[in-house]
């Protein structure tokens, strides 16, 4: 990782000193960065490290950058990680011009170093998160959204970058195809496990006040735990809630509401059971593979997904 982070800071630069200036203040609020070590340990899962595995975390870290600047911008976020974002410091044009050379930063490294297979992968994954963003915004502004619907959401908007991940770093380590394969189906079961519980948080309690969030719920999107709350009521109960998210003006009371009905229908516990059930879908693929340091770490990290605190 020590390694990775010289080549990532050697392929985000630019002689514009404007621009600069703001790919390092990017590059200092790195987050977890599990998903160039999901990379690596598919990577060392298969085989060894090579260029083309720094290659490849390099290109995902990039389009990851990306889609969360430009995301920033969609949401009008002013904070990421705690500090200000991009699009709070040098506002929206900018964002979204710094956004755009990211992304193509990213694209630019496989061309570079001829990774034309990694290349497509990134392609149909950029692809794939754009149609599950643009997909949820419009069953959120009908509010007919199923749970299959949910499902086919997160697989493309979260999981198909993680499934990048690792189906390009068993790619990089000489994987065959059935591999690459059982390694992007882990990436998928894992990303969608890793939504899930992004999604559990806006019910939990955290923060100051002690309160859940309702982030989600202020912005009229059904995450799976409402979604089985409408599913688990009367046509009756389904029509008031669904009408009541329609006319929320963002007060604690009116979010409280609604979290309090989720809680009563079930939709922590049955979100938390299907979350698990990614998971355990994901290990079972994992124990496919050849057993050793790089698979106890990735089940570890499975583990660590469905339990982290944010």
């Amino acid at each position: 990782m020590e390694d990775f982070e010289i080549f990532f800071r050697s392929q985000a630069q630019s002689p514009y000193k404007s621009l600069d200036f703001i790919l390092t203040h990017i590059a200092r609020r790195k987050g977890k960065q599990l998903r160039p070590l999901f990379v690596f340990l598919s990577a060392k899962l298969i085989g060894e490290v090579t260029q083309s595995t720094y290659v490849a975390a390099t290109m995902i870290e990039l389009l990851h950058t990306a889609t969360l600047i430009h995301d920033d911008v969609v949401d009008e976020a002013y904070e990421r990680r705690g500090f200000w974002s991009v699009n709070a410091l040098w506002r929206s044009k900018i964002a979204v011009l710094v956004g755009d050379f990211i992304l193509s930063k990213g694209l630019m490294v496989s061309v570079e170093h001829k990774e034309y297979d990694m290349l497509e992968t990134m392609s149909n994954a950029v692809k794939e998160m754009s149609e599950g963003e643009l997909f949820q915004i419009e069953k959120s502004r009908k509010m007919d959204i199923t749970e299959e619907d949910y499902y086919s959401i997160i697989r493309k908007k979260t999981a198909s970058l993680i499934a990048a991940c690792t189906s390009s770093g068993a790619r990089s380590a000489g994987a065959d195809s059935s591999s690459v394969t059982k390694m992007y189906e882990f990436g998928i079961l894992l990303g969608m496990a890793f939504q899930i519980k992004d999604d559990l948080f806006d019910f939990q309690t955290s923060g100051l006040t002690g309160k859940p969030s309702g982030n989600d719920i202020k912005e009229k999107k059904l995450t799976l735990p409402l979604i089985h709350a409408l599913n688990s009521s009367n046509k009756k109960e389904k029509q008031e809630i669904i009408s009541q998210i329609k006319k929320l003006k963002g007060k604690r009371q009116e979010v409280d509401s609604i979290i309090a009905f989720v809680k009563h229908k079930g939709g922590i516990e049955y979100a938390e059971q299907k979350m698990i059930e990614c998971r355990n879908n994901a290990i079972a693929i994992l124990h496919e593979m050849a057993d050793n340091q790089s698979r106890q770490a990735l089940e570890e990290l499975a583990n660590y997904i469905v339990t982290r605190k944010n």
